[in-house]
């Protein structure tokens, strides 16, 4: 199977899903730009208010897997609460998470912790 980079017999259930919903994440991105870029250059308003409409779709289809993923899948949970919905620009964002994060490994040092308690 092509969507597999290690052998799909090693990989388990759960990681199979994994690889499901980002093809298909990967999908829905893709139909969003096309159905946009057709959108853009449509000289008829009603063939442009229907591939609008398709985009608008595809957003939805797209999001909902990104919420499946933020349910199922490591990382995703913590990332999208440090990005979404912020009003600061995103490298300051990501400034200041990084330096949260130092905080928080000094200060658990400090208490006699190896730093061992963030390793999974």
């Amino acid at each position: 199977m092509q969507d597999y980079h290690e052998p799909y017999e090693e990989l388990s259930d759960k990681d199979r899903s994994y690889v499901y919903a980002l093809n298909s994440l990967k999908e829905e991105i893709e139909a969003i730009d096309w159905y946009n870029q057709r959108a853009a250059v449509s000289k008829d308003p009603t063939i442009k208010e229907i591939m609008e409409h398709n985009r608008d779709e595809e957003i939805e289809h797209a999001v909902m897997l990104i919420e499946w993923l933020r349910r199922n899948m490591d990382g995703w949970d913590e990332e999208l609460k440090t990005y979404l919905f912020t009003e600061k620009p995103l490298l300051e964002v990501e400034e200041e998470a990084v330096e949260g994060e130092s905080k928080e490994e000094s200060s658990s040092n400090k208490k006699g912790d190896l730093g061992l308690r963030g390793l999974k």
